[in-house]
């Protein structure tokens, strides 16, 4: 149990029979300018959570300071007005339609209504980046319906948020009849879309493409533009400044590291406040942000592991999915170490089995095993970024949805204390809030300066070098090139390195050239940005450790370079010459070439 008093200087965390515990003084919440647009906007931030979604808004009215309010009514809500998160739950029919959205218990349908109806869970996982990193997580994600693909369950998904986000701000300012057909008739409303530090630019396109199919924005360059992205992490930064949540060390722009326990992920983002900064809350990222795949549904398949183990072919097989359910639903947040009894439905006895009193017993030491890899990630991923960060971090903010785990807080302030961290949860409101961090992240724009994750650039013919020794050891695959030079195929040029800060106007940019007899070579010009994601502090080649390389995105020069191709009549061909930029200080990837026209 957990509460706060934003208006006072305590915030409390009340642990289970113990007296309260003060953990954090607060600071005044942010004082927020007001919005200096020429017109009104509506910003809708959307939290889409492996396990629980909830939707934030505000309407920015110029001259007026802006202020966020969650969505907080829902079809089928246990407690209106009570929750400000539903579950990330679809019910499909066999045709593939919507059946029920937002809803764990089908209490209210007809039993023989649901019995062909497939429930669809933790489908955000599906859209998780394919690589070795998360490889383990594949095999424990519940699968799609059949001819659904995780883009389908996206758009129905957001197609149900949108439609209760509009009901609800119609039932909220019903003086305000035709606000909602103002907003649309004028292009006046932004989407945010939340999600975990390890998506891309790969999975930020498909979520963008989702939006547009639930007819949330449309399908123009001026729709897209209006759909924004922000990590899990930087949006929970956000509500912590948002709430007045700073220690006296963060004020002194020492490092704050979040760390945002979900259902799938462990987002982890370090940031210090930057006090050359005219406004005062503004912070910069410190370390590369991290993401691992060891959020509470791991936990969870954990202990479905062994429970399949210990009852499968035991006239209890047929209870595993309900005790299974009882145990993530009910038993995974309470637990103390101390045996756990897990709801089983059914009455039988079996002492060897653990079946007892209509429950399943499971010793503290299995129980405590299955939340074990997940704080062992959390506690090595605060040393890994005390390590890397540039600044000193002295202070560890636990939030989401996990983070209400009294096991997972208290065995992870544990290792905090003896590394010297001061360790906090905050009040459960912010872990509810995810969404609310979101629309701050639109409206406050707190963090200006974040760090690449991997080195980014192209795969080109790079100039024989004899001076170089791994070119010397490539020496057979030099070739000559159409302008007579000798070069190596497969060399990596990286245009930003990994580890570098970089502030949201800066640019970073490479030139490059092309050469060919033939000029027509040069009418559809398209290059791969790559990522790469392996260890090597300096890669070079693509073809070394060619799995850590991926596409991050392609920029195409929509036939405009062959207009600035020049003949070299000494040597019998044509060049082309251009520059790629990259822009990585918003939360999104920018790629564009640049050349120049009509210069003598």
């Amino acid at each position: 149990m957990a509460c706060a008093c934003m208006g006072g200087e305590i915030v409390y965390l009340v642990h289970h029979g113990s007296k309260p515990k003060p953990l954090l003084s607060t600071m005044a919440p942010l004082a927020r300018s007001p919005y200096t647009g020429k017109s009104r906007r509506l910003v809708i931030a959307f939290d889409i959570g492996t396990t629980y979604s909830g939707v934030s808004y505000s309407i920015l009215t110029p001259g007026e300071i802006p202020e966020i309010y969650p969505v907080t009514r829902f079809p089928h809500q246990g407690l209106v007005g009570g929750n400000c998160k539903i579950p990330t739950v679809i019910y499909y029919d066999k045709q593939g339609k919507v059946c029920a959205t937002g809803i764990d218990d089908l209490g209210d349908f007809e039993p023989d209504e649901v019995e062909d109806w497939t429930k669809v869970q933790w489908f955000k996982m599906h859209l998780r980046p394919k690589s070795s990193v998360t490889s383990d997580a594949a095999d424990q994600i519940t699968p799609l319906p059949p001819n659904k693909t995780v883009i389908d369950v996206f758009v129905d998904f957001m197609e149900y948020l949108y439609h209760c986000t509009r009901k609800y701000i119609k039932q909220t300012f019903p003086n305000q009849p035709d606000f909602l057909v103002s907003m649309d008739r004028n292009n006046a409303i932004d989407f945010i879309l939340t999600h975990p530090n390890g998506w891309e630019g790969s999975q930020q396109a498909q979520m963008r493409q989702a939006a547009v199919r639930a007819k949330l924005v449309p399908d123009t360059d001026a729709g897209h533009a209006r759909v924004h992205f922000v990590t899990e992490g930087e949006a929970s930064l956000h509500l912590c400044i948002q709430r007045g949540l700073m220690t006296p060390e963060m004020e002194r722009g020492e490092g704050v590291l979040i760390v945002d326990a979900g259902g799938g992920t462990i987002d982890i983002s370090a940031y210090s406040r930057n006090l050359a900064a005219k406004e005062k809350n503004t912070f910069e990222e410190i370390a590369a942000a991290q993401c691992f795949f060891q959020g509470s549904i791991y936990v969870t398949n954990r202990a479905r592991c062994f429970i399949e183990n210990r009852l499968n072919g035991s006239k209890f097989q047929d209870n595993i999915k309900y005790i299974v359910n009882a145990f993530d639903k009910q038993s995974k947040l309470t637990f103390r170490y101390r045996p756990m009894y897990v709801p089983a439905n059914s009455q039988e006895k079996d002492t060897n089995l653990g079946m007892r009193f209509g429950s399943l017993r499971l010793e503290k030491e299995d129980v405590a095993g299955f939340f074990k890899p997940s704080i062992d990630c959390i506690v090595n991923a605060v040393k890994e970024q005390r390590r890397t960060a540039k600044k000193t971090i002295s202070t560890v903010f636990l939030v989401g949805g996990f983070a209400a785990s009294d096991w997972l807080y208290n065995q992870i302030e544990i290792s905090m204390k003896s590394l010297g961290i001061k360790f906090f949860r905050p009040d459960s409101n912010v872990n509810k809030a995810v969404a609310d961090g979101g629309v701050s992240y639109f409206i406050d724009h707190s963090v200006t300066a974040r760090v690449s994750k991997h080195a980014y650039g192209i795969s080109c013919n790079a100039k024989y070098d004899s001076n170089d020794q791994e070119h010397r050891q490539r020496s057979s695959q030099v070739f000559r090139s159409v302008d007579g030079c000798q070069r190596l195929r497969h060399s990596f040029d990286i245009i930003l390195p990994k580890d570098t800060e970089v502030s949201e106007t800066k640019e970073f940019r490479r030139s490059y050239n092309r050469t060919s007899t033939d000029r027509s070579d040069f009418g559809d010009v398209a290059v791969r940005i790559l990522c790469y994601k392996g260890s090597s502090p300096h890669p070079r080649w693509t073809d070394v450790d060619a799995g850590s390389y991926s596409t991050l995105c392609n920029i195409a020069d929509n036939g405009q370079l062959i207009n600035t191709s020049r003949y070299v009549s000494n040597g019998g061909y044509y060049i082309i010459q251009y520059d790629i930029i990259l822009a990585f200080g918003l939360t999104e990837l920018a790629a564009q070439y640049a050349w120049k026209e009509n210069v003598s």
